[in-house]
Parts: structure tokens; C-alpha cells; sequence
């Protein structure tokens, strides 16, 4: 007799045998492989937020190797280093002010990190305006810091003739390692405004609504606030050193 044939009594056919209970998961390595080689969730964590982290870890190994290219360039060369306090001042009523586009730069994109989090929060209350609402502003945010970063681009390259192979304030290797990390970090927030109009367009139009999986939105805050941190390490490393 099959697991599923009924039990038989002397009152006769009673009961069905309960069915086949679906495979306990293994436990440890053995678990691990039984996962991934099925195709299932590792570590509790789905496919997109896994690579999402994957992704970034190598993203952090490549910000690692410039900033700690930049600070070993900074340390061995003997040309004086120009002062970032007057370098990158910013005029205003004829006064300059030491590092007050930074400071204002640095402000925009921390506040677009708070936005975005409570996108995501909105996100998982399946609260689709709101969301989309705040990932615009997000996006919007990070739209006025590339913007600024191309007027501090203009400002360098322009007024004071700053160039990737030379700059007349001193140390010729400043202009190469400047472009090469902030260009790279633009690159990025530019990439990151992209990535989160096209969500948020999504979940206007309630692409995600259909599944009830929202997800996707705190996938691009990972990529987001990846972004905001880098710039913390670049504004200490390279601004204020």
C-alpha cells in the first residue's frame, strides 16, 4: 500500500495517510551547496540583494586602491601639495569661503540618503506614491550634486588651469588623483540617478504592485547609500587632509 492509500480498520476505511512532507533543508556547508546548486535563497537573502552586495564589495575594493593610491602619492611626493582650504574656496559678496561648496555638496547627497531610506520604508507599506515621491527627490538631489561637481570641475580646470597631467599650485600629480576619484565617484551618483528614476517610474505606474514585491527599492538604497558613503571617505581624505 501507498503512503496515500487510506488507513483500514475493522470500522473500515477511517482516515487518509498524512502526505509526503516536503524536504527538511540541511543544515551547514551540506546545506549551503543544496541550496545554491537548486537555485534557491543562501543565506535567507535573495538573488538580487545577494549580487547587489557582491557587487559593491568589489565596488569597495576599487574606492580602496584610489584613495589609497591618492594618500601614498600625497605622502611621497616632495612638490608642495596645494591647500585644499584655498583650492577648492568658494567666492561669495568677495570673500572666499574655505571649502563651503564641498560643505554644501556633502550636505545635499547625506540628505538624499535620508530620503532615500524612507523611501524604502514607504516602499515595504506598499505606499507607491510616497515612495515614488521621495526616490524623485532622491534622484533630484543627486542630479544638484553632479551639477555642483561640474561647476567645482569648471572653477579648477578654467579659472585656476588645473589639468590631469600638471597643476600650477604645485604637486603635478593633484590634478590627476582629483579627477580620477571624484570623476569616478560622479560617474557613480550620475549612474545612481538613472537607476532610481527608472524604479521610481516603476513603482508610479505600479509595476511592483502586482507581486507585492517591493524589494527592488531597497536594493537601489543599497546602491545609494554605498554612493553617500564613499564621498564621507573622499571628503575626509581628500578635502580636509
Amino acid at each position: 500500500m501507498s503512503a496515500a492509500s487510506p488507513t483500514q480498520t475493522r470500522e473500515g476505511y477511517i482516515s487518509a495517510a498524512p502526505p509526503t512532507q516536503p524536504p527538511v533543508a540541511v543544515a551547514g556547508l551540506r546545506g549551503l551547496v543544496a541550496d545554491w546548486s537548486s537555485d534557491r535563497e543562501a543565506f535567507k537573502v535573495s538573488w538580487g540583494k545577494a549580487m547587489m552586495w557582491i557587487f559593491l564589495l568589489s565596488d569597495t575594493f576599487v574606492f580602496s586602491c584610489f584613495l589609497t593610491g591618492y594618500m601614498t602619492v600625497r605622502i611621497s611626493t616632495t612638490a608642495t601639495w596645494p591647500n585644499p582650504s584655498h583650492v577648492f574656496a568658494l567666492n561669495v559678496g568677495g570673500t572666499d569661503y574655505p571649502l563651503l561648496l564641498i560643505a554644501i555638496m556633502t550636505f545635499v547627497l547625506i540628505s538624499s540618503s535620508g530620503l532615500m531610506a524612507m523611501a524604502v520604508n514607504f516602499a515595504y507599506q506598499r505606499q507607491r506614491a510616497r515612495t515614488a515621491a521621495l526616490m524623485f527627490g532622491t534622484a533630484a538631489l543627486g542630479a544638484c550634486f553632479v551639477g555642483m561637481q561640474a561647476f567645482e570641475w569648471t572653477k579648477l580646470i578654467v579659472g585656476e588651469g588645473v589639468r590631469p597631467w600638471g597643476n600650477p599650485m604645485g604637486a603635478p600629480q593633484f590634478g590627476s588623483v582629483f579627477f580620477m576619484i571624484t570623476g569616478f565617484h560622479g560617474l557613480h551618483v550620475t549612474i545612481g540617478v538613472i537607476y532610481l528614476l527608472v524604479v521610481a517610474w516603476r513603482v508610479l505606474q505600479g509595476r511592483y504592485e502586482k507581486s507585492g514585491n517591493y524589494q527592488i527599492v531597497e536594493i537601489a538604497g543599497l546602491y545609494w547609500h554605498f554612493v553617500d558613503l564613499v564621498w564621507v571617505f573622499i571628503f575626509a581624505l581628500f578635502y580636509l587632509w
